[in-house]
């Protein structure tokens, strides 16, 4: 454990004015540029967990693939955002970056991009860019976008939700328990008069803290959140079934069923094994029951294990770190929990006369063969109500000449998805020319954005493919990117880039 006095823990983060969260509240809170902080008695320490301790489960980089022998790309959505807040975490506190930690795709489908909406009674709209890549100039960088219809207050459907919470003794602090509680809360206030609410508890043991109940009962269930306080040790995968086993007793095949986890780490008692847990979800996503888990704190954050049972259960993941990603997730992104398009995969087709090799950035752990695009049976991602999703590859052109790919094509990007999740999957296609390259014009700013993002992605993972990418490459890029910014992310996205990167 590291210990840090409050003044210099409060005003060194307010200097960078992120929205990392202290890890006590016996003061007064503070607000700093629309970022909560939390203050101490000037004579209190704070004890900081070790961020060691979190686990993350290591992959390698997606190699470059000759397309000669390989011209078919495949993989699934991942519609998850932790991996970002998690940096943002460990940078602000002064922590290394474990390369493990970082998968770009989440760094990118963190943020909201500015794609065209769906049109007549598809649930997807598809988008693609083409231009220079900006850390190798001999290559190129093709841009993919995805995005779920988005649905009114009239047509949300009505929720079924579980919350599935963790009050063992290692989720006491301000940054965990208490920060989870405050979100049930946002998102109660959110939610329709209709909608129902069950809240299970695991520690030592596992309790049904409150009945399905209708939030038309909201004094009810605001008040058996005021009850979760943090003892014990983390019986978590008899908890799980149980919630599941909720959400199943109350299941209406027109409403969104979800189990909602929130927890700091392991499932130390019960079933604990990482497969036995992924079988379970499997086997209740089947059923119709989505899941989302929320991962809090540092030092006992058990990272792999929920990317695991969150992309197993038809599901996402989120990683809390202080009040304003709460709110970005409970509040002003709330929508995303009700699912548009299930079981999405992208398969990308490249001319081998015109692209001689591609890299998929990121997505390692979602590519997947050819054979299983069209196999409905095949478990794949899913995309929330007006969520977005990017992806990039990196191209090596056969012959930089333009005149040399005159009239042929670039690639075929197909997208796959079903409205439901036992329904037939629906087929999109775009398609581009190969002079689309070489076109002289100013790409849309997205396109920078992404490859920011990517760029300073691989330069905290050491990527071997970084190539000349840059801090402040990347933050120019991010710059470019900064027209469209709803919530003020991207331009948070600047000032973490100014925290130097801890290599010790």
């Amino acid at each position: 454990m590291r210990t840090m006095r409050k003044n210099f823990l409060s005003v060194g983060l307010a200097a960078m004015s992120l929205c990392v969260v202290g890890c006590s509240t016996a003061g007064e809170d503070v607000s700093y540029e629309g970022y909560k902080l939390y203050s101490l008695a000037d004579n209190d320490m704070i004890e900081m967990p070790e961020a060691g301790g979190d686990k993350f489960e290591d992959f390698t980089d997606n190699p470059f693939v000759k397309t000669s022998k390989e011209p078919v790309s495949t993989f699934s959505v991942d519609a998850d955002g932790a991996s970002y807040a998690i940096m943002r975490r460990h940078l602000a506190d002064g922590y290394n970056i474990a390369p493990a930690s970082v998968r770009i795709e989440e760094f990118l489908n963190y943020f909201t991009f500015n794609y065209a909406s769906p049109k007549g009674d598809e649930s997807v709209a598809i988008n693609a860019e083409v231009g220079d890549c900006p850390w190798n100039p001999n290559h190129h960088l093709l841009r993919l976008g995805i995005k779920g219809r988005e649905l009114t207050t009239s047509e949300m459907p009505r929720a079924n939700f579980v919350f599935l919470v963790d009050v063992s003794g290692s989720m006491a602090s301000s940054d965990k328990l208490d920060l989870l509680k405050r979100g049930l809360t946002e998102l109660l206030y959110q939610l329709n008069p209709d909608d129902r609410i069950s809240l299970i508890t695991y520690s030592g043991e596992v309790k049904k803290l409150l009945e399905s109940t209708s939030v038309r009962n909201a004094d009810k269930i605001k008040k058996a959140i005021s009850k979760l306080n943090a003892d014990g040790c983390t019986a978590g995968g008899k908890a799980l079934k149980m919630a599941y086993e909720e959400a199943l007793a109350n299941y209406d095949p027109k409403c969104n069923n979800r189990v909602v986890m929130g927890t700091d780490g392991d499932f130390n008692v019960g079933v604990t094994n990482t497969d036995e847990l992924v079988e379970m979800v499997e086997s209740y996503a089947r059923k119709g029951i989505y899941m989302t888990c929320l991962g809090f704190g540092l030092g006992n954050l058990n990272d792999a294990m929920m990317e695991k049972i969150s992309n197993s259960g038809n599901g996402t993941y989120h990683y809390i770190d202080c009040e304003n990603e709460m709110m970005k997730v409970f509040v002003h992104e709330r929508n995303q929990f009700v699912s548009v398009a299930n079981d999405s995969k992208c398969q990308v087709s490249f001319n081998p006369d015109v692209v001689s090799e591609y890299r998929l950035i990121g997505y390692e752990n979602r590519v997947m063969s050819k054979e299983d695009f069209e196999n409905d049976k095949k478990d794949a991602g899913e995309i929330g109500a007006g969520q977005t999703i990017t992806a990039l590859y990196e191209i090596v052109l056969k012959d930089d000449k333009p005149e040399g790919f005159a009239n042929q094509s670039f690639f075929t990007f197909d997208f796959r998805y079903k409205k439901t999740l036992d329904g037939p999957s629906r087929p999109l296609q775009l398609k581009m020319d190969a002079g689309r390259i070489f076109e002289k014009y100013e790409r849309p700013d997205d396109f920078y954005f992404a490859a920011g993002v990517a760029a300073y992605g691989m330069i905290l993972r050491d990527s071997p493919y970084k190539g000349d990418a840059s801090i402040e490459m990347a933050k120019k890029l991010v710059k470019q990117g900064l027209s469209f910014d709803p919530n003020g992310y991207r331009a948070e996205l600047l000032k973490i880039m100014e925290i130097p990167k801890n290599d010790k």
